[in-house]
């Protein structure tokens, strides 16, 4: 297993926690009493210490799979258990969530991009998939507070704006998301073979696809959720 200088390890592992803990906050101040916040809560701290312990034992480093180990054994999970919500705790769970935490929350895209551009610099990652290439996530992280100030004004919320901003966000999720598969390693690869996506299949970097991408894309979908298809949020 390969180790980041420590900066780095301690700057991802905070801003996981970070990440976690507000979704963690959001729920606290709404659901916590639902069954649906205790599996959730329970699972995201059981999948912290399972995905860590599997990437501690070099468990994601084989990429001679298909699909690879970090998408069978990592996002895959995290994004069924995305599904179950919406499937059965709709109405109890995500509805009631706070729109204006869950759009706080990505907030913690800023720290991410910055770690990136430290990975690029230690050759875990192509510059690509920085804000020095074609990464444009971190506009995603220094608007979000800047939304919750305008669009929660008054009493009232802005849906026209955070529609637009939560789609907008959602793009750029998904081309840092595509480019860091066509990067990764594996018999998916069509981009960077000089200096591929490493990063991910150690630890604590594995939690940014199994944990943080998850967590972000969850809060964009429960606020389109809430913003579209209910009206008296």
């Amino acid at each position: 297993m390969e180790s980041f200088p420590p900066y780095i390890s301690i700057a991802f592992m905070l801003t996981t926690f970070m990440c976690v803990g507000i979704l963690f906050y959001a729920i606290k101040t709404s659901v916590l009493n639902t069954a649906a916040a205790k599996i959730t809560v329970f699972c995201i701290g059981f999948w912290l210490l399972f995905t860590a312990i599997l990437a501690r034992g070099g468990f994601y480093e084989f990429t001679g799979s298909f699909p690879p180990r970090v998408v069978l054994f990592g996002v895959l999970p995290a994004n069924l258990f995305i599904l179950s919500l919406f499937l059965f705790a709709r109405l109890s769970f995500i509805e009631n969530l706070p729109l204006r935490t869950l759009t706080f929350l990505h907030i913690v895209r800023i720290p991410v991009e910055i770690v990136l551009l430290w990975l690029f610099q230690t050759k875990y990652i192509p510059q690509v998939m920085t804000f020095d290439g074609i990464n444009f996530d971190i506009i995603s992280g220094i608007t979000a507070p800047i939304v919750c100030l305008i669009a929660f004004r008054k009493g009232s919320i802005n849906r026209p704006l955070l529609i637009v901003w939560n789609i907008c966000a959602l793009v750029l999720l998904a081309i840092i998301v595509i480019t860091a598969v066509l990067a990764f390693p594996s018999q998916m690869q069509q981009i960077a073979f000089d200096q591929p996506n490493r990063a991910i299949m150690f630890f604590p970097l594995i939690w940014l696809p199994t944990v943080i991408v998850p967590i972000v894309l969850f809060s964009h979908l429960a606020s389109l959720w809430k913003l579209i298809l209910r009206r008296d949020n």
